[in-house]
């Protein structure tokens, strides 16, 4: 059984997402579209729209070719914008990098995607430059004035060239524009290769969802790295003609300062968000008369929560379904709808099965597959991986196990797959258990998830010492932080003297949570 969108489907256009962001920003040019919310730097329509157009022809002028990757390292600011769209104009692709990685996450990302310049900020050069040792990178441009001290990274204003006149031709239906990374149940992150015609037919089938209207203001602290924020902040805001106050980390006194002072009337967070928004006291310090409804996506939001903050601050609460293999959004609630504890309806264009994971046939609860133009064209170098996830008919299998009402409203239920889900950000257990057993007093290591008030989801590690070892919890939390974001850390360590597995040797993660 296949259920469709309710919604009518949104046209396939030829547009890139670049010529489609240009589109946006012609129509009020001397208005100003980003703010740096810390510092109040301002960037107006127009000009952002010239940084786009002059990086791009600076960057054709330094022998950009078509497909050539351009990372970027950098937290939310203003500038993120240009930094994104100017190689897009110009033909290339962009890989988004967490900032908080570590110089070992980066360097994995920047070889895996074949990377071959980078854009990162001062504050991040160092760590941006030892992580590209041994890579394809050849240079490296700095966000502002500082440039730090080598001679291999310059202020992006050096890339800067004529403005290129039009977009470098692209098939937007084949093109990868974005490489981000998700991880997977197995090993590292893995790339997605989303192209134009993912990236510009998701942020159309946001729009039926009246998320954002022309003129209005949101705070952006959802990182730009990372597909939620890219897609519906940096991109759909921009393109809509609404404007972002960018945060480059979050600070809840803050995000609320900065939705009061811009009349915010509509809150884009993450559950660990909602949950602060709910119960801290600071909250009634600021006025938000002005906001209206808050979206929570990238994790389950329990509904109680949902209701607690909507009573508080008098709004709407709903959420959002999706993920970077679906380019964001797969499902969301319609502006005059609630229903608590669902995330919502299928977007335009969406077509959706229940599938019981063990027969492979449909059924009332069990696995959710979403087929439609938003789905990745696959994951970057691994084909394997690719036919794990997309059937040969075109179905995502998502891994989450959810269930369909009557009206057509999707509930989801657990998740098939093992990811922890920390603060949204993905965490996979297989990435945690390898950085584990690189120590050397470690002969064998699991990880599940474990429920948090404030964070969603922690990782929990069980831990088997090698034989006569003493190997503490602060020892090995120390050899992680040079390995993983600090979000992969694990929130506890338990030492035990076996990892239950099956006869096939794979971690039977059931009996470690009953433990």
């Amino acid at each position: 059984m296949i259920y469709n969108s309710p919604l009518p489907p949104v046209p396939l256009t030829g547009q890139t997402i670049t010529e489609k962001l240009l589109a946006g920003l012609a129509g009020h040019p001397q208005e100003v579209v980003m703010v740096d919310g810390p510092t109040g730097r301002e960037l107006t329509a127009q000009a952002l729209a010239l940084g786009v157009a002059r990086l791009a022809g600076g960057l054709v002028a330094r022998g950009m070719t078509p497909g050539e990757v351009t990372a970027i390292l950098a937290p939310n600011m203003p500038e993120y914008a240009i930094a994104y769209h100017g190689p897009l104009y110009a033909g290339g692709t962009v890989t988004t990098i967490n900032p908080a990685y570590t110089t070992a996450e980066i360097h994995h990302q920047l070889v895996d995607s074949g990377a071959t310049r980078l854009i990162t900020t001062p504050e991040l050069v160092e760590t941006a430059r030892t992580a590209t040792t041994g890579t394809a990178i050849t240079e490296i441009a700095v966000i502002g004035a500082g440039a730090g001290d080598g001679s291999d990274a310059s202020p992006l204003s050096d890339w800067m060239g004529d403005p290129l006149p039009a977009q470098v031709p692209v098939d937007v239906t084949d093109h990868v524009a974005v490489l981000p990374y998700s991880s997977g149940t197995t090993g590292r992150p893995k790339g997605v290769m989303l192209t134009h015609r993912n990236l510009t037919v998701n942020m159309d089938q946001n729009v039926p969802f009246a998320i954002v209207k022309p003129g209005e203001w949101t705070v952006a602290f959802l990182p730009f790295f990372h597909m939620f924020g890219q897609t519906v902040l940096l991109n759909l805001h921009l393109v809509m003609g609404a404007k972002l106050v960018t945060m480059p980390r979050f600070d809840l006194a803050l995000f609320l300062r900065l939705c009061a002072d811009y009349r915010t009337p509509m809150m884009f967070v993450v559950p660990p968000v909602a949950v602060a928004l709910a119960k801290h006291p600071v909250v009634g310090d600021f006025d938000l008369s002005a906001t209206r409804r808050l979206l929570s996506a990238a994790a389950p939001l329990g509904g109680e929560v949902a209701e607690v903050v909507a009573h508080r601050l008098g709004i709407v609460a709903v959420q959002g379904y999706g993920m970077t293999e679906l380019t964001t959004t797969s499902h969301a609630t319609p502006l005059d709808t609630n229903r608590p504890g669902s995330v919502g309806v299928a977007v335009p264009n969406a077509e959706c099965r229940i599938v019981d994971p063990e027969t492979g046939q449909d059924a009332p609860l069990g696995e959710l597959w979403v087929r439609g133009p938003h789905v990745m064209k696959g994951y970057h170098g691994n084909p394997e991986a690719t036919a794990a996830t997309i059937t040969p008919d075109g179905w995502l299998r998502t891994g989450d196990l959810g269930s369909f009402g009557a009206d057509g409203y999707l509930t989801l239920h657990d998740r098939l797959k093992e990811l922890i889900k920390v603060k949204g950000f993905q965490v996979a257990p297989a990435e945690v258990e390898a950085a584990l057993l690189t120590h050397p007093d470690i002969a064998d290591a699991a990880v599940i998830g474990r429920p948090d008030q404030d964070a969603g989801e922690v990782p929990v590690a069980f831990v088997v010492r090698q034989s006569g070892s003493t190997v503490d919890t602060a020892a090995i939390l120390a050899h992680l932080a040079v390995l993983l974001a600090t979000y992969k850390l694990p929130a506890t360590i338990r030492f035990v003297e076996a990892i239950p597995k099956s006869p096939s040797g794979k971690i039977l993660r059931r009996l470690l949570r009953e433990d």
